[in-house]
């Protein structure tokens, strides 16, 4: 098991107080992680500055702005290989039974594909069978990692990790085919409304959105064998 994909999937969460406090032991186990090259340490450790100077207003409106402001770049892995499909509810029903067979469930309102849960899910699998699973989304991954690089944002890094604990590289058309998508001008709130006025595919009550940090503050501190994961919206 690693614990490194918990501490990418903090970083990764909507950056509350219990988040901004748990990143600097997240990044002190992405440091002591030999499968991570030192670059890639040090712009994490970029990232962490990010997440935690100034005020935690300020690092949650950079957070939103990135990801919740921008349907490219969604962390709902599905959402950029099956859009709004039918297709993308029954691969998530796929992955929940997966989760399920591995004896971990989620709450009602949380999506499977959601970045964060999938990376708790990893942390509970031998290193092996986690970067494998990880590789079958390594175009997505790469995607995501790419447009963030195109912004300057140091949220990249954590992609970069990601892309480095894969067992496979992502698949080169997969990826062009990915990048050739537009990527989304969060100052352009009327494309942007026209990108989302179709109703989301839901799973489940309700659809998952910024996910809180306790729990997996929480699981941090805990033997991920005995928890299920949880990411509350």
């Amino acid at each position: 098991m690693s614990v490194s994909y918990r501490a990418l999937a903090l970083l990764l969460r909507y950056p509350t107080e219990a988040v901004r406090e748990a990143a600097p032991e997240a990044l002190e186990i992405l440091r002591a992680d030999d499968n991570l090259p030192t670059a890639i340490k040090r712009a994490l450790a970029r990232l962490c500055d990010e997440i935690c100077a100034g005020e935690v207003f300020d690092a949650q409106e950079r957070y939103v702005w990135l990801f919740d402001r921008n349907r490219s770049l969604c962390l709902n892995l599905y959402e950029h290989i099956h859009g709004e499909s039918r297709d993308r509810g029954e691969a998530m029903v796929a992955l929940l039974e997966l989760y399920r067979s591995k004896g971990l469930e989620l709450t009602a309102n949380e999506l499977p594909d959601h970045l964060p849960v999938f990376l708790e899910f990893l942390s509970t699998l031998p290193e092996a069978e986690a970067g494998s699973l990880l590789g079958e989304a390594s175009h997505v991954i790469a995607a995501l990692g790419e447009r963030l690089h195109r912004r300057g944002s140091p949220y990249r890094a954590a992609f970069g990790a990601l892309l480095a604990l894969a067992a496979h590289p992502a698949d080169e058309a997969a990826l062009a085919a990915l990048l050739q998508e537009p990527d989304d001008n969060p100052d352009d709130l009327e494309a942007l409304d026209k990108l989302w006025e179709e109703t989301a595919v839901t799973f489940g009550p309700s659809d998952v959105g910024c996910p809180k940090a306790d729990a997996l503050v929480q699981a941090m501190q805990s033997p991920p064998a005995a928890r299920s994961v949880r990411a509350s919206a």
